[in-house]
């Protein structure tokens, strides 16, 4: 019979266990991070305040240099460089910016369960009601014209 007297090198039991454990450890981490992640996907996908916020810098990017017309039916009519441009909420759940007859489609701002538009002398107030029951309003001033 013929016995090996050299000993070779192997991993031990413990050295299996120790390993697996640093694995299992690492996938449930991953998975961890994974399920925060898509939660967050999920919650900027359905939270309109990035709507909001985008719409006012648009809203007032547009009405820079304008002169305010009148506020009348819930909507706001503006002279822009000679052209007279309407913004309020369509009968749809959008706010959207029209010319002056309501005709034309620029829709600024989905998702609006209800709009009030306010004035007082120069100062326009429009406060939206979103879908989710967000409410943001602005407040913009005219009294400087072009």
């Amino acid at each position: 019979m013929l016995r090996k007297t050299r000993k070779m090198a192997a991993f031990t039991l413990l050295e299996c266990l120790i390993s697996l454990i640093v694995l299992s450890g690492s996938v449930l981490v991953f998975d961890g991070l994974t399920k925060i992640l898509s939660q967050e996907i999920q919650w900027q996908e359905t939270n309109c305040q990035k709507d909001w916020l985008l719409f006012s810098e648009q809203l007032l990017a547009e009405w820079q240099g304008v002169e305010l017309i009148k506020v009348e039916q819930n909507r706001i009519y503006v002279n822009k460089n000679g052209q007279n441009l309407a913004f309020g909420q369509s009968k749809q759940d959008d706010f959207r910016k029209t010319n002056e007859k309501g005709q034309g489609y620029q829709p600024m701002l989905y998702g609006i369960a209800q709009s009030n538009v306010g004035q007082d002398g120069q100062m326009v107030r429009p406060k939206v009601t979103m879908k989710d029951g967000l409410e943001r309003s602005l407040i913009y001033d005219f009294t400087e014209t072009p």
